[in-house]
């Protein structure tokens, strides 16, 4: 079972707050500390407590850049894509980590360079150095790892309104990079009455890197959740829920199509049958039937999953002379059937084992029966009795 990623996003979403959340999910921390180590930046330290926004407790993930390196700000300013993947290359990270890393970072590079009108290797990462974008991915990208996750569920961001201060001057929020992100990714943006910004390039950035599926299974049990918690006050908690979640599986929807059929020959009804059966029917049956005025029919009825209906309404269009169908959803209840294969005196031949609390049968697959009876010339209902004895006993 695939671990499932919900990120929440009722508050938008930022590298740090993501970083947090993860580690309250249970992340390794010394892992975390081995891997931002290799990153060998003597730049910062940081630090993971345990917070409160609004009454909400959470996980906080602090970064700490030391400030005497600020004397050589332009250093920090100017580090282009090119030198954060020759950080990535050096560090010791999981290789799954590393991929995740570099894809966040040219996600964030690409709607950079759309806002600045600029390469992807023209822009450089410019928040207080790029140290803190460079942690924070890092770090989701250590930890996803980590954890095992393999698929992630985000429905949609909320972001504030305003301006934001930064080094361009003031920009409307949402950013140009937070809007060019959720372009490319389709990740849907909900507007609050919040003011400021609300959704970091970092984060959205981690959140389309990670998300493959928009929408939360119609039923899921929440397995574990981690709380982080964000820097800026908006008068209500800022905090990203990241929920590992259970998908139960839903049982697939099966249908009956019906039709009644008065004025097709048995040739042509033979060939729709195969016809359906090649669209992915389940079943096909014809029953005899009388219709209007005694007049003798057939009824066809077909049993299809959810998902082949449309290749199935079509072929019996196309197959049959009927101008209508009905169709309904069916529960269905089937026995546990598994292939076994069986060694008999006339060769190895194949058994469905079919199960439902504790009642068992086997049943020799026919076509399998009808070769080896073909090849050692034994009688049928022999080479089938001990195809089910040889079953039975295996299957102890």
């Amino acid at each position: 079972m695939s671990k499932i990623l919900y990120l929440e996003g009722a508050s938008g979403i930022s590298g740090d707050m993501t970083v947090a959340a993860l580690l309250d999910l249970g992340g390794n921390r010394e892992h975390l500390a081995e891997c931002l180590k290799s990153l060998q930046l003597d730049e910062f330290d940081y630090e993971i407590t345990r917070k409160k926004s609004y009454g909400l407790a959470g996980c906080d993930f602090n970064v700490i850049l030391h400030h005497e390196h600020h004397h050589e700000h332009h250093h920090h300013c100017h580090r282009h894509l090119s030198d954060i993947r020759e950080i990535l290359e050096k560090a010791s990270l999981p290789e799954r980590a590393k991929k995740l890393a570099e894809k966040i970072f040219n996600i964030v590079a690409e709607a950079e360079a759309k806002a600045h009108g600029c390469s992807i290797e023209e822009v450089h990462f410019h928040e207080v150095g790029a140290v803190d974008s460079i942690v924070d991915i890092v770090s989701v990208a250590v930890l996803i790892d980590d954890l095992g996750i393999e698929e992630c569920i985000v429905t949609g961001l909320s972001e504030g309104t305003g301006t934001v201060h930064c080094q361009h001057g003031e920009l409307p929020v949402p950013v140009p990079a937070v809007v060019n992100i959720a372009q490319s990714s389709g990740i849907p943006l909900r507007i609050t009455d919040v003011k400021g910004e609300m959704i970091t390039p970092t984060g959205i950035a981690i959140a389309a890197a990670l998300r493959t599926s928009s929408k939360l299974p119609p039923e899921y049990v929440i397995e574990k959740i981690g709380i982080g918690l964000g820097k800026r006050d908006f008068g209500r908690p800022n905090i990203l829920r990241a929920m590992l979640l259970s998908a139960e599986a839903s049982p697939e929807k099966i249908y009956v199509l019906e039709s009644n059929i008065d004025d097709s020959t048995g040739e042509v009804l033979g060939l729709a049958m195969e016809e359906l059966f090649a669209a992915g029917a389940k079943d096909v049956i014809y029953q005899p039937c009388f219709m209007k005025k005694n007049r003798p029919a057939v009824l066809l009825k077909v049993i299809a999953a959810e998902k082949d209906l449309s290749k199935i309404e079509k072929t019996i269009f196309r197959c049959t002379t009927t101008i209508g169908l009905r169709k309904y959803p069916v529960d269905r209840v089937c026995m546990d059937r598994q292939l076994m294969k069986v060694k008999t005196s006339a060769g190895e031949i194949e058994v469905k084992r079919c199960s439902y609390e504790g009642i068992v049968r086997y049943y020799p697959e026919f076509e399998s029966v009808k070769r080896a009876v073909k090849a050692s010339g034994s009688p049928i209902q022999e080479v089938f009795e001990e195809a089910i004895r040889s079953a039975k006993e295996q299957d102890v």
